[in-house]
């Protein structure tokens, strides 16, 4: 199979671009911190490069194997449409079960289900144009 590893390692970045802004003081981080019960201290707690690093290596998973999926140089609306439906309808989707079961917030499902739903649009998009 045809895979454009430029188009895999563009797509898998521009998760880490995109969560950066999602969960942005400027976007929604203030109502996820609230929604997930993290305060700024448990934010800061951790090791950053294994999260950020994890986060890429399975960002850059997620793109490689939705390359897969859509094949070697997708149309771009069909691109978009699949990135769309496996954002908001598998992975949302699956996290509105797990979210169900957990009694957690609808707030932080709309949060995170919109920044998934919005991650393999742009996946799609990315997969399309530099494939």
């Amino acid at each position: 199979m045809e895979i454009s590893w430029l188009a895999v390692v563009a797509a898998g970045v521009s998760s880490l671009v995109l969560g950066g802004v999602w969960y942005s003081p400027m976007l929604f981080a203030n109502q996820w911190m609230k929604q997930a019960g993290l305060s700024e201290d448990q934010l800061k707690s951790g090791s950053m490069p294994l999260i950020f690093g994890g986060a890429l290596l399975l960002s850059l998973i997620a793109a490689f194997v939705f390359s897969m999926f859509l094949g070697p140089k997708p149309e771009l609306m069909f691109a978009l449409g699949a990135g769309f439906s496996a954002g908001l309808c598998w992975v949302a989707a699956g996290l509105g079960i797990n979210y169900l079961f957990e009694r957690r917030p609808l707030g932080l499902f709309l949060i995170n289900g919109g920044y998934f739903t919005l991650q393999f649009t742009l996946i799609g998009a990315i997969l399309s144009l530099l494939g």
